[in-house]
C-alpha cells in the first residue's frame, strides 16, 4: 500500500513539472520591462501579430496591445477628433440672407394697378470679437479633451502594468508552491521510511500526508489565480483568452527613489493637472465670449426695388439698410454671471486636482519606501534565517533530533515568508507604476528609459 502511494505521489509530481514547463516564469529577460511611460509613437504595427501568435509577452508588448485595441481609449481619441469640427464651426461666418418681396397694389375700379418687386441681400456682421472668442474657446476645449485622452492613456498603461505584475507574481507563486509541494512529497517519503523502520508512530505519516494535501490545494489555488490574472490582462486589449504562454519580467528590478520634492515638481506634467488648467483657461475664454455678446451685431442689407404699372411704366430704385438691436433690457447679464461663477468653480477644481495629485503622491511615496525597507529586511535577514531553520529542522528530523511538528513548523514559516516577500515585490512594482502614472514619466530616468 505504501509503495502504491509513493508511486501515485511521484506521478503527480511529474504532471506538475510538465505544467510548470508552460506556465512558470523564465529566469532570463530580453529587455527592461518595467518602464510604463509610452507615447502614441510607441504603438507599432506588430501589435496585431502579438495577438494572433502564442509567444512570450513583455510589459512593452502588453502596453502596445492595449493602446492599440482598448475600446475605452479609442472612444477618448474619437472625442478629441470630433472637437475639431467644433473649432471649424466656430470660425465660420454667418450666411447671408436673400429676401424677395412682391406687392400688388390695386386702386379704384377702372384705374391702373401697380406692382412692387424688391430683392434684398442681408449680411450679419459680428461685433466685439465674438468669432475670435468662439474659436479660442473651442480650441481650448479640444486641448482639454486631448489631456483627458492622455489621462485615460496613462491610467490604461498603469492598469496594464499592474495586471502584468499580477501575472508575474502569479507565476512566481506557482513556482514557489510547486517547490513547497516537492518538499512536502519528500517529507512524506521520509516519514514513510521512518514509520516502516519503527522509529516514529504511524500518526506522523498521516500528518505528513495531510500537509501534502494542503499544499496541493494551495497549488491549485495559485494556478487558478494565475489563470484569472492572465485573462484579465488579455481583456485589456479585447481578447477573451490570453494569446501568450508566459509573461516575461523581473519583479526584483528596483529604481533609485529620488527626493519627494523632485517628484512633486513633476506633477505639473500630469495630464489631469494640465487638463485642469486648460479647463480654467476655457472658462475664462467663455466669459470673454459672453461679455462680447453684450455688444450688438450689425445687419447690413442692400438691394433693388422695381415699380411696375399696368401701363407698362417701370421705375427702379436702390435699397440700402442698416439694423442694430438696442441693448436696453437684455444685455446678456445672466450668461455673464454664470460664466463668472464657472470661472470661480474651475479655479477651485484646479486647486482640488493639485491637492488630490499631491496627496496620492505622498501616499504612494511613503508606501514605496516602506515596501523597499520590507523587501530588504525579508531578503537580507528573515529569508536566510528561515531557510537555514528549515534545512536544519529537516535534517534534524531525519536524524531523530527534532519532532515532526518542529520540522513542519519550520517549513511553513519558510513558505509564509517567501510568500510575504513575493507580495512585497509585487506591491513595490504597483507603487512604482502609481508614481509614474502621477508624474507622467519614469521615476528614475537613468534606470528606466523614457520614450518620447
Amino acid at each position: 500500500m505504501n509503495y502504491f502511494l509513493l508511486f501515485m505521489a511521484l506521478w503527480h509530481r511529474a504532471v506538475i513539472i510538465l505544467i510548470l514547463k508552460f506556465v512558470c516564469i523564465s529566469p532570463s529577460f530580453a529587455e527592461n520591462t518595467t518602464s510604463t511611460v509610452f507615447s502614441k509613437q510607441d504603438i507599432s504595427n506588430t501589435a496585431q501579430s502579438l495577438v494572433n501568435d502564442k509567444t512570450d509577452l513583455t510589459l512593452r508588448d502588453a502596453i502596445q496591445l492595449a493602446l492599440q485595441h482598448n475600446p475605452d481609449l479609442a472612444a477618448f481619441d474619437k472625442e478629441t477628433r470630433a472637437l475639431g469640427g467644433v473649432i471649424l464651426q466656430a470660425g465660420l461666418l454667418p450666411n447671408p440672407l436673400l429676401q424677395i418681396d412682391s406687392e400688388d397694389i390695386g386702386t379704384r375700379p377702372n384705374s391702373p394697378g401697380a406692382r412692387f418687386v424688391s430683392i434684398r441681400i442681408s449680411q450679419l456682421i459680428e461685433m466685439g470679437g465674438k468669432r475670435t472668442a468662439r474659436i479660442n474657446s473651442a480650441s481650448l476645449g479640444q486641448k482639454r479633451a486631448e489631456q483627458d485622452f492622455e489621462t485615460r492613456r496613462l491610467d490604461l498603461i498603469a492598469q496594464v502594468a499592474n495586471v502584468f505584475t499580477d501575472v508575474l507574481a502569479g507565476q512566481r507563486r506557482l513556482q514557489l508552491v510547486n517547490e513547497s509541494l516537492a518538499l512536502a512529497q519528500t517529507v512524506v517519503d521520509t516519514v514513510a521510511k521512518r514509520v516502516l523502520s519503527g522509529k516514529v508512530p504511524p500518526i506522523e505519516e498521516t500528518r505528513a500526508k495531510v500537509a501534502f494535501a494542503t499544499t496541493r490545494i494551495e497549488f491549485e489555488q495559485a494556478y487558478q489565480n494565475l489563470e484569472i490574472a492572465r485573462k484579465q490582462l488579455a481583456l485589456l486589449w479585447g481578447e477573451p483568452m490570453p494569446g501568450f504562454e508566459r509573461a516575461l519580467g523581473d519583479l526584483e528590478s528596483f529604481v533609485a527613489i529620488p527626493d519627494f520634492n523632485i517628484l512633486a515638481e513633476s506633477l505639473h506634467s500630469n495630464p489631469a493637472a494640465l487638463g485642469s488648467r486648460l479647463n480654467l483657461a476655457q472658462r475664462k475664454a467663455i466669459l470673454e465670449l459672453q461679455k462680447a455678446q453684450r455688444i450688438p451685431d450689425i445687419t447690413l442689407d442692400a438691394g433693388v426695388r422695381r415699380f411696375m404699372t399696368t401701363e407698362h411704366r417701370q421705375d427702379t430704385t436702390a435699397l440700402v439698410g442698416l439694423s442694430i438691436p438696442l441693448p436696453i433690457f437684455n444685455r446678456n447679464q445672466g450668461n455673464i454671471l454664470e460664466a463668472h461663477e464657472r470661472v470661480d468653480k474651475a479655479e477651485d477644481e484646479w486647486a482640488a486636482t493639485d491637492l488630490r495629485l499631491r496627496t496620492l503622491l505622498v501616499q504612494a511615496y511613503e508606501a514605496l519606501i516602506a515596501a523597499h525597507n520590507q523587501i530588504n529586511m525579508l531578503r537580507e535577514e528573515i529569508l536566510p534565517g528561515a531557510r537555514e531553520a528549515s534545512v536544519t529542522a529537516r535534517r534534524g528530523y531525519e536524524l531523530g533530533r527534532f519532532g515532526f511538528l518542529e520540522m513542519l513548523d519550520a517549513q511553513r514559516t519558510l513558505f509564509q515568508n517567501q510568500a510575504l516577500y513575493l507580495q512585497a515585490l509585487a506591491n513595490y512594482q504597483r507603487l512604482v507604476n502609481e508614481i509614474e502614472r502621477l508624474i507622467a514619466q519614469p521615476i528614475d530616468k537613468d534606470a528606466r528609459q523614457i520614450i518620447n
